[in-house]
């Protein structure tokens, strides 16, 4: 099973509008189809987004996008954090999700970030945008 850790924007942008290629790839992580790596920071990252007054005037329908985060976590491979990157991102901020990659043996990250994406790949992680991903995993369905 292909092991991927997924952006806050990937978050995010699911909670809004889950049709789209990010709410589909969370779709194939909850029907059991891709395994999602998480850490602890990426958790603090995505709840303090999704919390925003901005995000939660843009999340369409009855979810609670906490609590639908929180479902996430409980059903995630969760990382100790123990690994640390520097340096590889432009963003420092971005390094969290390239050392939880490496840490949870996981191959992708999956990202809308353009600064995380011209990273390319490290160590053996690829930085990929959400449609290419989607376009791999629905290929080898």
């Amino acid at each position: 099973m292909i092991r991927v850790v997924l952006d806050a924007n990937v978050y995010v942008s699911a909670a809004i509008r889950p049709e789209g290629p990010p709410g589909r790839i969370v779709g194939l992580f909850l029907r059991g189809e891709i395994d999602v790596v998480l850490s602890p920071l990426i958790v603090t990252e995505v709840l303090e987004a999704l919390a925003s007054p901005a995000v939660r005037k843009l999340v369409r329908g009855p979810i609670d996008p906490e609590s639908w985060f929180e479902d996430i976590v409980f059903l995630s491979d969760m990382v100790a954090g123990d690994v640390s990157v520097s340096g590889v991102c432009d963003d420092p901020d971005d390094d969290k999700y390239i050392a939880a990659a490496i840490e949870g043996r996981a191959r992708y990250v999956v990202t809308g970030d353009g600064r995380l994406l011209a990273v390319g790949d490290h160590e053996g992680v690829r930085i990929v945008a959400p449609r290419p991903f989607l376009d791999k995993i629905e290929r080898k369905a």
